[in-house]
């Protein structure tokens, strides 16, 4: 019954999935999504066709004047190009800026790497597109209540970013944990709160502090800061690397303002790590033994107190993650989700 929806032939059904260029080009959340629902959408009939805007975008971001959506808006010309010389018919767009291809496109579903929320940079901008959202992807349950609370959207399927089982696995060794690791990964952005992490090592010069960057542009953004000599920086990491790195922490800490579903937490939760995450909402789905919420005002003290947990690793994260957010779990949500979407 499965194969029927993607026997066309001898091709594969094919998907849309719409990204900003800059989304494509950095090792971080969104291509690490891309390439894993690749992945994960190959072993299910389903091609994906990556398409990206092309217009008024420089080799990494936006250029002045064509920020956030406005950079979608001038795009939509190229972007339904893309998708009719490959002969698509659904399509998943990651950004609200694309939410009038439903208007050509009649298969068309949100999967927001983004939300207006007010802790988030261009926010307002968003919320306009939001309001003509009529089926979407989410990561969590939280969002699918925001989403149907602020913008009454009732169509909304949870399917969490699965991450890799295999690198999970391969990389597991308790016996490299170094008890006095701090790991924080994200970007130089104000909602992400690095200036934090530097002052906090600062403060706490007996820890080593390892800050991961997703891109390499960061490079020359972090010449700003005072760095502090128990501070590593690292860049444009492959997951290999992430991995790699994360076995060896003991804690994890996430201190951003918002995230709709914070990859590399859920991978640090795979890797047994001690996590540390802010109390907001949106973080309600990392919850287990060694998960610690705070704040701006505790958040040294409790990453102080993870560090001290006489444990190097937490094999009850590590069996919560598997069963909430490994690929297992991404693809069988995708699976049940293509059964209706791609029969119409």
């Amino acid at each position: 019954m499965w194969l029927l929806f993607f026997i066309m032939g001898d091709s594969m059904k094919k998907v849309g999935l719409v990204m900003r260029k800059i989304q494509y080009m950095e090792a971080q959340g969104p291509r690490v999504f891309a390439d894993r629902l690749k992945q994960i959408c190959s072993e299910l009939g389903v091609e994906i066709v990556f398409i990206s805007p092309e217009r008024h975008v420089s080799g990494y971001d936006w250029i002045p004047g064509y920020e956030h959506e406005k950079g979608d808006l001038v795009n939509y010309d190229i972007v339904l190009d893309q998708i009719y010389k490959e002969n698509i018919e659904h399509v998943i767009y990651t950004v609200s800026g694309f939410t009038f291809l439903k208007m050509f496109i009649q298969n068309s579903v949100l999967f927001p790497h983004s939300f207006p929320d007010p802790a988030l940079t261009g926010y307002e901008m968003m919320k306009p597109f939001y309001s003509i959202v009529d089926k979407a992807i989410v990561q969590t349950d939280f969002l699918k209540r925001e989403m149907n609370r602020n913008f009454g959207v009732a169509d909304v399927t949870v399917i969490p970013i699965g991450f890799n089982e295999e690198l999970a696995n391969t990389n597991f060794d308790p016996g490299q944990v170094v008890d006095n690791r701090i790991l924080w990964i994200g970007r130089d952005e104000e909602n992400r709160r690095p200036d934090l992490v530097i002052e906090y090592a600062r403060q706490n010069q007996d820890k080593e502090v390892y800050m991961v960057f997703g891109g390499s542009r960061y490079q020359e953004s972090m010449k700003k800061y005072d760095i502090p000599n128990n501070v590593k920086l690292q860049f444009a990491l492959t997951q290999d690397e992430v991995f790699a790195l994360m076995n060896t922490a003991k804690v994890y800490w996430n201190c951003s303002k918002f995230d709709t579903f914070a990859m590399p937490l859920t991978e640090a939760m795979a890797m047994g790590k001690m996590v540390v995450k802010p109390e907001h909402p949106c973080y309600g789905h990392i919850r287990s033994k060694h998960s610690f919420s705070g704040n701006e005002q505790n958040w040294f003290e409790l990453v102080n107190m993870a560090a001290a947990v006489p444990k190097k690793v937490s094999l009850e994260n590590r069996e919560y993650a598997f069963e909430k957010f490994s690929s297992s779990v991404m693809k069988q949500g995708y699976k049940d989700f293509f059964e209706n979407w791609l029969s119409h």
